[in-house]
């Protein structure tokens, strides 16, 4: 089953003010989005921002992970729908991840090579 995809829009610039944000409007529709899908693992995007928000970010998907375990929960941090697409299509494939913030720039190391048969 495809990873359920949850974007989430511009957030306040102040790193207090996009989680109070996040906590307010975001996570109750994440949480109702999750109940209609119950059955999918779970991939919020954030927009980049500063290396401030980070912390409040990983927190928030970390304990969503645990809260919605055995479910797969996880972040990624883009605007590149490419790399988006990719990871996605790498998390599908990683079975024991979860609970993970993934920056993304796009540019990455080069192809990924699968070495497993």
């Amino acid at each position: 089953m495809p990873t359920l995809r949850i974007d989430i829009g511009e957030s306040p610039t102040e790193p207090l003010a996009a989680a109070a944000e996040f906590y307010t409007v975001d996570l109750p529709e994440i949480l109702d989005d999750c109940d209609i899908h119950s059955q999918h693992d779970v991939a919020i995007v954030f927009t980049p921002a500063p290396h401030e928000h980070r912390g409040w970010r990983l927190a928030a998907i970390q304990q969503l992970a645990r809260d919605m375990a055995p479910r797969r929960v996880n972040a990624l941090v883009s605007d590149d729908p490419d790399a988006i697409a990719a990871a996605l299509v790498w998390l599908d494939r990683a079975a024991g991840v979860t609970g993970q913030l993934f920056d993304l720039d796009g540019v990455g190391a080069g192809p990924v090579v699968w070495l497993c048969k």
